[in-house]
């Protein structure tokens, strides 16, 4: 038996899709039919690229995407203006890395507006749209399984934080009301479904820096909650959840260590759990896996990033075959699948890792678990 690969799910756009993904983003005139167009074909050529990497569960990339959480202002009601941005803690500590990043582009700047009325889906025309590209890309290219990207209801207000419900409890309400059919759609299309929750980690040293851990994790516990609720008419065999500190390359000084999330995290009401382990602040985690192991229910796969995808380093195939082993110790080979940390284009246009190497990355990753 070999250990199955795949990955977080965002890859590299080309700049076709990007110009057109910033037309709309700007509110520019652009041909919606050519918009299309470029959208199957960005996702066939994806779909083909994992295929031939070597990788079982494939995504469509994220490809029609501005970004995992932001694409909400697009297909829900409710969002308007810009929300504060708020730079992680641990850039805060290294100014001058901070305005580094900003000088080079390192800092995506793009719409993040404000929640400032009742969020209601505009209709599931662009989801429909993403699934028919991913399945015919599937078909056509061989890939037996494919998951797709969501966003959780905890992330979304991390990023488009409130201006109108009465508190972030009624917001997150309100968010998993809204969110509820669209992970519904995606199960029902036959598909994986991925909710992406930094909120459960990032958000620790980006929004809630004025916490204690205890008072945090009260905070992630009711985003969880939020998130049960909404995919409580989900099979938990379908969905997987992302847990992450921010794909960024940078101190992570202030990250909340994986122990003391450990229990929220196996409290999502999903299968598969997915985090990462290659990033130097968070690799020697493994062992909080290790040392909890009664404590992961027995329905649980894990799938730790055994790749990391903010560098241009690619990984040889015998570290990562290791880094999959500390698990498969764990928990048996049945239960790991080998994935990234986080995904290659979190944001349309902006990546630090060339795409080419990413997909070199991805080949890694399925020869090590090989």
């Amino acid at each position: 038996m070999t250990v199955k690969t795949t990955h977080v799910g965002s890859l590299p756009r080309s700049q076709k899709i990007v110009d057109f993904i910033f037309a709309r983003e700007k509110g520019e005139t652009f041909d919606q039919s050519a918009f299309d167009a470029a959208m199957t074909e960005g996702v066939d050529y994806v779909v083909r690229k994992q295929v031939e990497a070597g990788i079982d569960i494939v995504s469509d990339g994220e490809t029609s995407k501005i970004s995992y959480a932001t694409y909400v202002k697009d297909r829900y009601t409710g969002f308007s203006g810009d929300s504060p941005r708020n730079a992680p803690a641990d850039l805060k500590q290294f100014p001058s890395f901070l305005q580094r990043l900003a000088d080079d582009g390192g800092t995506p700047t793009y719409a993040r507006p404000m929640c400032t009325g009742e969020v209601k889906s505009k209709g599931q025309d662009e989801l429909l749209k993403d699934v028919d590209n991913l399945k015919s890309a599937m078909a056509k290219h061989g890939a037996e399984r494919g998951f797709m990207n969501a966003a959780s209801p905890g992330v979304i207000s991390l990023f488009l934080q409130n201006d109108h419900y009465p508190n972030r409890e009624a917001y997150l309400a309100a968010l998993a009301d809204a969110m509820k059919a669209e992970y519904e759609t995606i199960v029902g299309a036959g598909l994986d479904l991925q909710l992406d929750c930094p909120d459960l980690a990032l958000s620790r040293h980006m929004l809630f820096t004025d916490l204690t851990d205890d008072e945090f994790l009260k905070v992630a516990n009711m985003h969880v909650e939020a998130l049960n609720y909404a995919l409580s008419d989900v099979d938990p065999a379908k969905v997987r959840v992302h847990i992450c500190w921010g794909n960024y390359e940078g101190p992570h000084t202030c990250d909340i260590d994986m122990d003391k999330v450990f229990s929220t995290l196996m409290h999502t009401r999903a299968r598969y759990v997915l985090f990462e382990t290659s990033n130097p602040r968070h690799a020697h985690e493994w062992t909080v896996f290790r040392d909890r192991a009664s404590e992961i229910p027995e329905d649980k796969v894990l799938v730790p990033g055994v790749i990391d995808s903010t560098t241009n380093f690619v990984e040889h195939p015998a570290l990562v075959k290791e880094r999959i082993e500390k698990f498969v110790n764990i928990v048996g080979e049945d239960r790991v699948i080998a994935g990234s940390d986080c995904g290659f284009g979190t944001f349309a246009g902006f990546g630090a890792v060339d795409p080419e190497i990413a997909w070199a990355k991805l080949a890694t990753l399925a020869a090590g678990a090989k």
